[in-house]
């Protein structure tokens, strides 16, 4: 019923999109999930997932600095930026949070293929919106991106963020 509903069909429909925002979101799988993504957002969707890369493209165990230098990242850039831009202007951003994040980092070294393996020791990950403070830096790295420098955050620290920004209170224990 959800599925077949005119308001979610209506928001399935890029083509009601001016070209210009398609552009500005970037005409690639992953820009027009994210314009895709803000589109449900308007139309009452609570939880959003923008995919539009390949499976498994950032996992860059091979040629890491072209792949990210190249694609992925400006690509990541242009979308989020403009997703950003784009909430603000439509009244939205204060109550949309929006998470950009992998499971765990990279190494701060290559490894033979040019490439970076899984790092879990130190990662970092993007928040705006949904009423979390912006132009604030929470935690940090060496200069490497090797070890946690600074106060430790930990994912119980992300959830607490997370929760608050949903109106739940982080301090409850919920039994189910």
């Amino acid at each position: 019923k959800m599925i077949l509903s005119p308001a979610v069909r209506k928001a399935f429909d890029l083509s009601q999109e001016p070209q210009k925002v398609k552009e500005a979101y970037g005409l690639h799988g992953f820009g027009q999930s994210v314009l895709l993504a803000r589109r449900l957002v308007e139309n009452g969707c609570r939880f959003v997932t923008a995919a539009g890369y390949k499976f498994n493209e950032w996992d860059s165990h091979v040629s890491n600095d072209v792949k990210h230098g190249e694609t992925l990242v400006p690509q990541l850039d242009q979308s989020l930026a403009f997703l950003l831009e784009d909430l603000e202007q439509r009244g939205l951003l204060g109550s949309t949070l929006v998470i950009a994040m992998g499971e765990f980092g990279r190494t701060p070294d290559h490894n033979a293929n040019g490439g970076r393996d899984h790092w879990p020791q130190c990662w970092s990950l993007a928040l705006g919106g949904g009423g979390v403070r912006g132009g604030q830096v929470v935690g940090g790295s060496d200069e490497r991106g090797e070890k946690v420098a600074g106060p430790l955050t930990s994912i119980g620290d992300l959830a607490a963020t997370l929760y608050k920004a949903f109106g739940i209170d982080w301090t409850k224990e919920y039994m189910h």
